[in-house]
């Protein structure tokens, strides 16, 4: 596992997400997960070298976290993993949409319910899940995430889904430690303005779903896309999971798969190999739902990709027209961002 770090401590450079580890039984599931399952993933993602879970109060609606506290109180405080979490997302019925609500009571409620349910005083990092679309200015939230951090409940405060017009108001009020972006090669718009700005304000860079729940690690066919009910999120993913993407995504991955075997990797491993090799992005968070899953992206997941394969993927993604945004980093002396 390779390491970077993060307010000066050691950051392996994937972490284990949890969003599949909530089960069933709410609108946003990924489907039926056994805890025990879940418990042997975590097992196995710090026997590989992963120190940080990414969760959140609504993987499961509580389930998830609950699950990530129970794993921590079962090891040495010297061997725990560092627990990131969110606020923002609410919920009244597991079977209606849920929103966000980021008055400053409301996180701060929303803070305490998650150190209950992981059973610590004070969380690794807190993150907004997703901006509020209602009454509070983003600087109110944002100043009760800084008092948070004041108050010593977490060691850092981040955004998740934001974009740079909220983060220059956040930045403004108290630095922003975090961002966490969607980012894959498969939605690669980030990397038009989001790590950039990073780059220039020193925010760490977490990119979430690298192997886009399962299509770049070659798990997904057009016969299972045909099972996703209509509210699955995946089917929101129009860059990914709708035609004419989808057969572009498909095509993609086979010709990948042929690049991947030469250089001993598996598609899991390449396609978060390559966001790893992306300037400005510090770590990637991969998810897991068995131990077999994760030994198939945690042995070489966290390596850089070579420039000369990441010159043959940015020409594969041009060729299919699999995805959005910039194909590869542009050079050095130009504007971060690459070719479109």
């Amino acid at each position: 596992m390779r390491y970077t770090s993060l307010g000066g401590r050691p950051l392996s450079r994937i972490g284990l997400g949890t969003w599949a580890m909530g089960g069933a039984g709410y609108l946003a599931s990924l489907g039926e997960q056994p805890d025990a399952d879940s418990r042997e993933v975590i097992a196995a993602a710090l026997e590989a070298g992963i120190n940080w879970l990414d969760t959140a109060p609504y993987y499961g609606l509580g389930h998830a976290e609950e699950l990530a506290g129970k794993a921590l109180r079962s090891l040495p405080a010297a061997d725990r993993p560092m627990i990131f979490t969110k606020c923002g997302v609410v919920w009244d019925d597991p079977g209606e949409p849920s929103w966000e609500v980021l008055s400053p009571q409301s996180i701060r409620r929303q803070c305490a319910d998650s150190l209950r349910r992981l059973g610590v005083g004070e969380v690794d990092l807190l993150q907004i899940h997703w901006p509020e679309i209602g009454g509070t200015p983003v600087e109110e939230s944002w100043g009760a995430m800084a008092d948070l951090a004041a108050a010593g409940l977490t060691r850092w405060i981040g955004v998740s889904n934001f974009d740079v017009g909220l983060l220059d108001r956040c930045e403004a009020i108290r630095h922003v430690d975090t961002l966490q972006p969607p980012f894959s090669m498969l939605r690669r718009s980030a990397a038009e303005q989001l790590i950039p700005w990073c780059a220039v304000h020193g925010t760490t860079v977490l990119a979430y779903s690298p192997l886009e729940t399962g299509m770049l690690a070659g798990s997904v066919t057009r016969d299972r896309v045909a099972t996703f009910g209509p509210c699955d999120v995946r089917l929101e993913r129009g860059e990914v999971f709708t035609e004419p993407q989808l057969s572009r995504c498909l095509e993609l991955v086979e010709a990948l798969r042929e690049l991947a075997g030469p250089l001993g990797r598996s598609l899991a491993e390449l396609a978060s190999g390559w966001v790893l090799s992306w300037p400005g992005v510090s770590a990637a968070i991969l998810g897991a739902r068995t131990r077999q899953q994760l030994a198939g992206w945690a042995g070489h997941g966290s390596d850089e990709l070579p420039a000369e394969v990441m010159a043959q993927i940015a020409a594969l993604l041009k060729q299919t027209g699999a995805g959005v945004g910039p194909v590869r980093p542009a050079p050095l002396d130009g504007p971060l961002g690459g070719d479109a």
